[in-house]
């Protein structure tokens, strides 16, 4: 976290010690009323799978806090999304499960 405070000096001289409270409280206050967001690293993977897993691994990935991206439908489906980094090894190792050896996991592409 990074903070900065501006202070424009109006003639009165507070000195280092009030200086520093003053930084300090203003500080202070400002994260009182911020709103607090934690850093999720996500991670992006891409998969191809029968048209018939196509609505489960949709369900599984919603249910995961997942966002589908890029869905093309040629031979089978191939699925490429993101989701919270923590939720990614259960969803994958779920979608394999349920898939029963029919799911195909793909190297994702950099421009992704």
């Amino acid at each position: 976290m990074l903070a900065t405070v501006v202070r424009y000096y109006g003639g009165i001289n507070l000195g280092a010690g009030g200086l520093v409270r003053a930084y300090t409280d203003c500080i202070a206050q400002a994260l009182l009323g911020a709103e607090k967001t934690p850093i999720v690293q996500r991670v992006t993977l891409r998969c191809a799978l029968p048209y018939a897993l196509e609505g489960m691994a949709r369900r599984e990935l919603q249910a995961a806090g997942g966002t589908l991206g890029q869905v093309q439908h040629s031979t089978q489906v191939e699925m490429t999304f993101t989701l919270p980094e923590p939720a990614a090894d259960p969803l994958v190792a779920k979608l394999n499960e349920a898939g029963h050896g029919q799911m195909r996991w793909l190297e994702v592409d950099a421009a992704v």
